[in-house]
């Protein structure tokens, strides 16, 4: 049967010095790249050999998959990239310390604002230079498609349909799947694969560099899953 591993990248910049990040491009840490590399190492002791990978457009993502691959002797294999595997948008609060804004909102309003499945950070607005619209990698996107913010929902909304008509077919196929992504976006599939109710959903927590893998049946659905 078909395995799908899902896999945030390893430590970033903005990780270790603690500030939202959502699609602002910021690069691994030393220590990221350790944790890129243990991954790899980890899915190669147990063998596991993939057909293909999915990874966001952000540098973070694309460099834990290509270290990963590496480690495995895999980087020959087929590699997509889509916005649509992109971290969250957090809005006004990217480049902000969450410490300091836990102090300014409270700590409730922050644990709704990060880990809620409902419940969006203050937007952006277009003219702010954090505004997605600016980057040439987004320049095919809709305004529809380019968000000021988002909640964990929003980020389901637009990973689904890549999910389905993409990823999942693959799956379907019985070939085993890759996923290099972020913590929000991979919290969202998991909601979605584990049918996770809101109190679990606020709860979770995807840990950089770490495999999850799943052991799938033939049509995709999940028998059991583990952390290597």
């Amino acid at each position: 049967m078909p395995y799908l591993v899902l896999l945030r990248h390893g430590e970033s910049v903005w990780n270790l010095e603690n500030l939202f990040t959502g699609w602002t491009d910021v690069d691994l840490t030393d220590t990221g790249e350790k944790e890129a590399r243990k991954a790899g190492v980890l899915m190669r002791e147990r063998d596991l050999k993939f057909d293909v990978a999915f990874t966001s457009v952000l540098k973070r993502a694309i460099r834990t998959l290509y270290i990963s691959l590496y480690a495995m002797d895999q980087l020959w294999i087929p590699v997509y990239k889509s916005w649509r595997l992109n971290e969250r948008h957090y809005g006004a609060l990217q480049g902000l310390n969450k410490f300091e804004t836990g102090e300014k909102y409270g700590e409730e309003q922050l644990k709704l604002w990060r880990r809620s499945f409902d419940v969006a950070p203050p937007a952006l607005t277009p003219d702010d230079d954090r505004y997605p619209g600016k980057d040439p990698r987004y320049h095919e996107l809709t305004p529809e498609e380019i968000p000021c913010t988002e909640c964990l929902r929003d980020c389901l909304d637009r990973f689904y349909p890549y999910w389905h008509n993409t990823i999942k077919p693959e799956l379907l196929k019985e070939k085993n799947v890759l996923i290099v992504a972020h913590g929000n976006t991979l919290r969202a599939l998991v909601e979605h694969l584990d049918h996770l109710n809101g109190s679990e959903v606020l709860e979770l927590n995807i840990p950089t560099g770490k495999p999850l893998l799943y052991h799938l049946a033939a049509d995709g659905t999940p028998q059991r899953h583990e952390y290597l």
